[in-house]
């Protein structure tokens, strides 16, 4: 009897601890498995109340120094007679005043905004919410990325200051709502809310730059560049930076720079100065429903390779014309921009992988993230090789001889008289400002234009050395 005693209550504790741990172990896993949601009805109200101590008001004066447009009449007679004037200014100065927004990132008073509010700026003011205003000496530029248009400050002063977090706009999801906070047409503390309209936007600045914007219907004026988006968990997952309007105010159509481009920009800024950035030395196209036939891919997701630089480190992996490049580390690439903004993304060094279709088979590639010193060499080759041209980006002194408001622009060192601009002109030490509209401000931005208009006639805006007047030039892109 002792011995069935000691075997039920055996099998009695078997049993409680089964019946313990599905219970014990439902009731753990449950909470887990639900995420708690934001309470709507004050989810923005809470949001704005954190946020707005750590959003800026920024305000911006240029002092710049431009061409007289009635110089080169100076000496005509028929002019002289009418305005007798005998000594015209060859330059004439005036100032431009701008406002913007931004957001503090840390304790030490960084400051993240956008490029275009403060580069070029000769004096920035900020003012913070509590009243307290910095101007002069007490405002740093710490660095500048218009490929970006990011850019970081730094307010010197008493701190800490109220900060906020960038959040990980890779989790983003399209219908999410958010939250916009800024100085629109400068009404201070301003508070819009809406929703991610749409991810991955290209198309809306220059071809040079990197685009990977979220599109919100949050409304977002003239003003707001440089504050956050921001989720309703108070986390920063875009910069507001453009909107599209015909009337140049609100209609629906904002968009900001994700928040894990804006982490990555200021780190290097706030650390380096600049951005050093990752490069492959690829050419890339967007795959159309053809393309997509001809290589028998199942869908339109992916990036062609129209062209591989020599000795650039896609050519040195063994990377071919043709290729189709479909993850980037694993991660599934959507179309060429997505691909360039990862690889920028990737410090030089770096062994990568991607997954490519060739020949409608897939395969791995490991490749070394090359750097800016290889990029400039396999640029000026390409550039020669393909365009019969050898650039380089211009000097301050040629800025301020050619009466440019900044230094932007390339002066041709070389040119074949065989080549598209040698046979459209162009001569050593002209200097190239823009391309169909395009700002060209270093020898690859050049390339990176020359290659996504190839097979078309184009304007390029230029200064003939020679007279130091600005001329719009038309080139064929073989």
């Amino acid at each position: 009897m002792a011995k069935k005693r000691v075997k039920n209550l055996v099998y009695l504790l078997l049993m409680f601890s089964l019946v313990s741990v599905f219970v014990l172990g439902y009731k753990t896993v449950e909470p887990r498995a639900q995420t708690e949601q934001p309470n709507l009805v004050t989810a923005v109200e809470t949001v704005a109340k954190q946020a707005i101590p750590s959003v800026v008001h920024v305000e911006v004066t240029e002092r710049q120094e431009i061409t007289n447009p009635l110089a080169p009449f100076e000496n005509e007679p028929f002019f002289k007679y009418f305005f007798g004037v005998p000594n015209l200014p060859k330059k004439l100065k005036r100032e431009i005043f701008g406002l913007g927004s931004g957001v503090i990132i840390d304790a030490s008073g960084h400051i993240l905004t956008n490029y275009h509010v403060v580069g070029g700026a000769t004096k920035i003011s900020v003012v913070l919410a509590d009243g307290r205003q910095f101007s002069g000496k007490s405002v740093k530029v710490v660095g500048t990325d218009p490929k970006t248009d990011l850019a970081v400050i730094q307010i010197i002063g008493k701190g800490p200051f109220p900060f906020l977090a960038l959040g990980n706009s890779d989790q983003v999801k399209v219908g999410q709502w958010v939250v916009a906070i800024g100085q629109p047409r400068g009404l201070s503390e301003t508070v819009t809310q809406g929703i991610i309209s749409a991810k991955h936007r290209t198309g809306l600045s220059e071809p040079s730059s990197y685009q990977d914007f979220l599109q919100t219907d949050a409304a977002i004026n003239p003003g707001n560049s440089g504050g956050p988006l921001m989720n309703l968990n108070g986390e920063v997952i875009g910069i507001n930076s453009a909107i599209l309007s015909q009337s140049g105010g609100f209609e629906g159509l904002g968009f900001a720079i994700p928040g894990n481009i804006a982490a990555y920009v200021s780190k290097e800024l706030i650390a380096h100065g600049k951005v050093v950035r990752g490069w492959m030395g690829l050419t890339l196209q967007k795959i159309t429903p053809e393309l997509a036939k001809s290589f028998t891919l199942s869908n339109f997701k992916g990036a062609l390779v129209s062209d591989v630089m020599k000795d650039g480190p896609a050519d040195r992996a063994g990377l071919k014309r043709g290729d189709v490049i479909v993850a980037f580390q694993g991660n599934e690439v959507d179309n060429p921009s997505i691909l360039r903004n990862s690889v920028s993304l990737t410090p030089p060094g770096t062994q990568v992988t991607l997954t490519i279709v060739r020949n409608g088979a897939k395969q791995n590639i490991s490749m070394k993230i090359g750097n800016l010193q290889t990029q400039e060499v396999a640029v000026k080759n390409t550039l020669k090789r393909e365009f019969g041209l050898t650039v380089r980006t211009i000097t301050s002194k040629e800025a301020n001889n050619y009466g440019l408001s900044s230094q932007v622009g390339v002066a041709v060192v070389d040119v074949l008289p065989e080549s598209p601009f040698g046979k459209a002109g162009f001569q050593k030490d002209d200097i190239i400002l823009q391309i169909a509209n395009n700002q060209v401000d270093s020898p690859a931005t050049l390339l990176t234009i020359l290659d996504s208009l190839r097979g078309r006639n184009i304007k390029v805006l230029a200064v003939d050395h020679n007279s130091g007047q600005s001329t719009v030039v038309q080139v064929h892109v073989p």
